[in-house]
């Protein structure tokens, strides 16, 4: 918790602290707390020094890590250049299309020392090439987006520790060339990639493209062919977390190797009693998981699950109790120590939470008493109701647990979640996800077509669970996000419930509810994406894009953000929009200039009749008297949210809340 909410910690200051600072800083605070433990500190006092070391290492930690992957990030390029480079991987599609990693080799116009390491390309769907090729295009590329809005969740750094130093969509379609041979160890990852689209491929073939994409997705990670209704569908149920490769799929695999070869070592005399059929089954399972991991493309939730499940495994080689909070605990500073950047990340915040209240909710129950002699007709209903028993408080404590991150990172709550995942709980353990490992492991000799057909059922079985939870009325509820210190306070509550014991843990409850009940601030009035190409404006609890289709998805952050509803039909009425500009009908309010250059004489005239104009162009303030923004604002501050003030506007900016750190564009020179 300690190391955590260091590592976190660094991640919100305002500016990039030098390294020695945190070096100075944590030799200090050890020297502090090594020199009073000496002089007998114990109790609350040394707990306190003890966190605090640990913290301080946490930030320690978040520096080098950050100085590690250190790599450059491209400035905003003025047009289309050509792109030379390999395809390391195919990424998951966007919203325009598919999306390619590249490892540039060359790109116009920027010098070798600050080609990024990588760069992400969006692509035509039917242009999408698979990894391990060399090819050209000409690409429009700029540094990874900044936040949707002011305070959301800043996709840059997740970029930066990915080291991906660009981003763009492609104008030409990728041309096959030939480049001089890649280093060793980039040749060695393609071939990896290389394998699993193949491997990606003759699923989809033999499953079919409606099935196929969501197996290919749950065994490859490549979800090229998993269509946007399935993505909602999936959302508005609560199971979008089942084609993510995170703990679900890892102790699947790992659980159903580890039972099967205990079960085969059992069932051969001779050989059980020679070996420890228990530590044969860990080592098997372990290596299920590490394969398993290198055929997923190791996602970042992937590998914290493989993480955990090693953890796992190896408490059964060494004779300790494989789940409890110990063996959590060891997971969870494994993957901090690791990747420190983990602990700003949704998936690991509610990945660790959900698993947290489980072990609690395991330690917590009493031994079942095994009968002797009883009756299968008695012992198998009661199995199964002890069984449906144990996946309902499962479902529902992992869902309460995870509950203030979806709050607040996603502002969105699946009514149904905890009905669809309880229905789909027997199709994935015990069908879907068996089938699957068993199918891809038997299909690059062909023999894969009977397990994929039966994990094909299962998966149209769940997508139809899904296609009818997710359709239900009420399905899918928006959540506008709390202030920020609410989320620190609802997982320290969280922690609090599942670590403590005795009676005391149940103050940890209002703190875990923070985020659910805490009032919301008055939502702004306008928004105003990072380029000022989007406006919106709020009516009530609706937001009123003038360009619905620009900029879609930061649109659709912003208002989720903001517990609004998008309502596409009203924008036509409150705006009138042509090619270069809108301006709000009746309300006189709103002007904005959707083009790079500046306006004419006679577009100006109309503009400044506005009291709020919005410029994607760049140049002296051209309406005296009225309150305007253009690029050089949006350069310097970001998206913005404005909030009425009398006759006037408050702004807010995204860029002054993310500071001066290495991922943010003002500090890479873009």
């Amino acid at each position: 918790m300690a190391f955590g909410f260091g590592a976190a910690g660094y991640f919100a200051l305002g500016t990039e602290p030098a390294f020695w600072a945190c070096a100075l800083l944590a030799a200090v605070v050890l020297t502090v707390t090594l020199w009073l433990r000496r002089r007998a500190a114990r109790g609350p006092l040394g707990l306190v020094l003890g966190l605090a070391t640990l913290a301080a290492f946490g930030a320690l930690a978040g520096k080098l890590r950050t100085e590690g992957v250190r790599a450059p990030v491209m400035a905003d390029l003025a047009g289309t250049v050509m792109v030379e480079g390999y395809i390391v991987d195919v990424a998951s599609p966007g919203a325009k299309g598919g999306r390619l990693l590249i490892a540039p080799v060359r790109i116009e116009g920027v010098q070798p020392q600050s080609l990024p390491y990588r760069i992400r390309v969006t692509v035509a769907p039917d242009a999408v090439l698979g990894p391990g090729l060399a090819v050209r295009l000409r690409a429009g590329l700029g540094p990874p987006p900044p936040p949707a809005s002011p305070g959301a969740y800043d996709f840059a750094r997740d970029a930066w520790f990915d080291r991906v130093g660009g981003v763009g969509f492609a104008v030409t379609p990728p041309m096959v060339i030939s480049l001089k041979p890649p280093p060793l160890r980039l040749a060695l990852l393609m071939r990896l990639n290389v394998l699993r689209w193949s491997l990606a491929r003759r699923i989809v073939g033999r499953m079919g493209p409606e099935s196929g994409g969501i197996a290919a997705a749950m065994i490859t990670g490549h979800e090229a062919w998993i269509t946007p209704q399935q993505n909602e569908a999936m959302r508005a149920s609560g199971l979008a977390h089942i084609l993510s490769i995170s703990g679900l799929h890892m102790a699947i695999v790992g659980g159903f190797v580890f039972a099967t070869v205990r079960l085969l070592v059992a069932a051969m005399p001779p050989l059980a009693v020679r070996v420890d059929g228990k530590k044969v089954a860990a080592v098997l399972g372990l290596a299920a998981i590490w394969l398993y991991l290198g055929i997923s493309g190791a996602p970042s939730p992937a590998i914290r699950a493989a993480v955990t499940a090693t953890v796992a495994f190896l408490a059964i080689l060494v004779d300790r109790r494989a789940i409890s909070l110990d063996a959590l605990a060891v997971a969870a500073m494994i993957v901090l120590v690791l990747s420190p950047e983990a602990a700003t990340e949704p998936g690991f915040q509610m990945s660790f939470a959900a698993t947290a209240a489980l072990v609690a909710l395991a330690e917590s129950l009493p031994s079942a008493i095994r009968e002797i002699q009883t009756p299968w007709w008695i012992r198998l209903p009661q199995a199964a109701g002890a069984w449906l028993l144990a996946s309902l408080a499962m479902s529902l404590v992992a869902g309460l647990a995870t509950g203030p991150f979806a709050m607040h990172h996603f502002n969105r709550v699946a009514s149904y979640g905890l009905i669809a995942n309880l229905l789909v709980a027997p199709l994935s353990s015990f069908v879907m996800m068996p089938a699957l490992a068993i199918g891809a492991a038997l299909e690059p000799i062909g023999l894969g077509g009977p397990f994929l057909a039966a994990a094909g059922w299962s998966i149209e079985a769940m997508t139809a669970i899904a296609a009818r939870t997710g359709q239900a009325p009420g399905a899918l509820i928006t959540v506008a996000s709390g202030p920020d210190w609410t989320l620190p306070v609802a997982f320290l509550g969280i922690l609090i419930l599942c670590l403590w014991r005795g009676r005391l843990r149940w103050a940890g409850l209002p703190m875990a509810l923070v985020v659910a009940f805490w009032p919301r601030p008055e939502p702004p009035d306008i928004w105003i994406s990072s380029d000022g190409s989007a406006v919106a404006l709020r009516q009530d609890r609706r937001a009123i894009a003038a360009r619905p289709e620009t900029r879609r998805f930061a649109l659709d952050v912003w208002s989720r953000r903001r517990g609004l509803e998008i309502d596409d039909k009203a924008g036509g009425t409150l705006f009138d929009c042509n090619r270069r500009r809108c301006l709000a009908v009746g309300q006189g309010e709103i002007a904005s200039w959707n083009q790079s250059r500046p306006p004419s004489a006679e577009s100006l005239v109309e503009l400044c009749r506005a009291k709020l104009v919005i410029l994607r162009s760049v140049g002296p303030t051209p309406c005296p008297g009225r309150f305007s923004l253009d690029a050089d604002d949006f350069r310097a501050g970001g998206s913005a949210e404005l909030y009425r003030q009398g006759q006037g506007w408050r702004v807010v900016w995204a860029q002054p809340l993310r500071g001066r750190r290495p991922w943010t564009v003002s500090d890479t020179g873009g």
